[in-house]
C-alpha cells in the first residue's frame, strides 16, 4: 500500500503522537505537575513532526490507493491542529512558485524587526492573516473550480474543529494542555522554519535560494526536512531521497554558507551573538521597501498542477 517503504516511520510516528496525546487524558487524576508538563513537551515536538508530515504527504501522498490518501489527510490535520488541504494554496502555489516575491505570502522580508531574534519568534503572527486570507480565497476558488478538493478541504475542517470543540467540553484543561498548545506550537514551528531557511538567500539563483542543515539527527527526526534546497528544487521528491539528491546535485554548486551542519549553530550567531541579520555571503540584509502582497491566486491553474494538490485533486 506504501509508494515508500520508508513511510513505516511516518506511520509508527503518527501513532506515537496519538498514543501520547491521548494517555494524559486517561491519567489526568494521577499525574504530577512535572509529569504534565513532560506530556505537555512531548505533544509540542510530536505535533512539530507531524506538520513536517503534513509538508511531505501534501507534496508526495504515501499511499497507492486514492482514498486511503485522503483518510491520512483527515488523521493528520488532527496531529496538528488545521486542515491538511489548507497547508497546499500558501506553500504549494503561492511560496514554492513565487519564493521570496511579493507573490510569496510567507517571504521573510515582511519580517523587520531590529532584533533578529523577533524575527524568527514572530515570523508565524507576522505571517499567519495573509496566510489565513490566501487560504480562504483559494478554497473559494476551488468551491467553483474543483469541488472534489474543496469536499476534503471542508470534510477536514469540520472534523479537526468539531472535536477540538467537543474536547474543550469534557477537559477543557486537558484540551488546552494536551491540544490547543501543541497544535500552536506546530503551527508556530513549521511556518517559522521558512525565516531561517530562506532569508538572506538568493531566490534568483539557481542552488542559494535556500539555506540547508544536514546535520543527521536533525534530518532523522524531522523527515530530512533539512536538505530544503533539494526540496525546493524537485517538490515532488520523497522525503528519503533527498540526501542523495542534495550531495549529486545541490552540494557541488551551493555555496558553503547554505550548506550548515548545525541548525542550533546558525540560530545562535544570527539570533544571539553576534545576532546579526546577515545574506549568505556574510553582508548586512538590506530589505528593499515593504511592498503588499501580489494576487496569486487568479494566476493558479489548477489542471496544469495536479500533482501539487496531493491526495485532495
Amino acid at each position: 500500500m506504501l509508494r515508500y517503504k520508508a513511510d513505516v516511520r511516518t506511520l509508527l510516528t503518527v501513532a506515537l503522537y496519538f498514543t501520547v496525546a491521548i494517555a494524559p487524558w486517561f491519567l489526568w487524576n494521577e499525574l504530577t505537575t512535572v509529569q504534565i508538563f513532560l506530556f505537555v513537551a512531548a505533544n509540542c515536538i510530536l505535533s512539530f513532526i507531524c506538520a513536517t508530515i503534513v509538508h511531505n504527504t501534501i507534496h508526495v501522498p504515501i499511499f497507492e490507493n486514492r482514498i486511503l490518501n485522503k483518510i491520512f489527510q483527515v488523521v493528520l490535520s488532527l496531529c496538528y491542529g488545521h486542515s491538511t488541504s489548507a497547508y497546499v494554496p500558501g506553500h504549494n502555489f503561492s511560496h514554492h512558485k513565487y519564493v521570496q516575491t511579493p507573490k510569496d505570502a510567507i517571504r521573510t522580508s515582511k519580517a523587520r524587526y531590529r532584533l533578529n531574534i523577533l524575527n524568527q519568534l514572530f515570523f508565524f503572527y507576522i505571517m499567519s492573516g495573509d496566510i489565513v486570507k490566501g487560504e480562504i480565497r483559494f478554497a473559494k476558488k476551488m468551491y467553483k473550480e474543483r469541488p472534489y478538493w474543496f469536499r476534503q478541504y471542508a470534510i477536514e475542517m469540520i472534523l479537526v474543529n468539531g472535536i477540538k470543540i467537543a474536547l474543550a467540553f469534557v477537559n477543557w484543561k486537558c484540551f488546552l494542555l494536551f491540544i490547543f498548545i501543541p497544535h500552536q506550537y506546530a503551527a508556530w514551528g513549521i511556518v517559522s522554519t521558512n525565516y531561517f531557511q530562506h532569508d538572506g538567500c538568493d531566490e534568483e539563483h539557481p542552488y542559494n535560494h535556500s539555506r540547508n542543515f544536514t546535520g543527521g539527527f536533525l534530518n532523522w527526526l524531522l523527515f530530512n526536512n533539512g536538505y530544503h534546497g533539494a526540496h525546493h528544487m524537485k517538490p515532488n521528491l520523497h522525503w528519503s531521497l533527498y540526501p542523495e539528491y542534495h550531495a549529486k546535485n545541490l552540494r557541488p554548486f551551493i555555496h558553503p554558507a547554505l550548506d550548515r551542519k548545525s541548525l542550533l549553530s546558525y540560530l545562535i550567531t544570527t539570533h544571539i551573538y553576534p545576532a546579526k541579520r546577515i545574506d549568505y555571503l556574510g553582508n548586512p540584509l538590506v530589505l528593499a521597501p515593504l511592498v503588499s502582497d501580489e494576487d496569486w491566486v487568479n494566476d493558479i491553474k489548477v489542471e496544469e498542477h495536479r500533482t501539487d494538490m496531493a491526495g485532495s485533486y
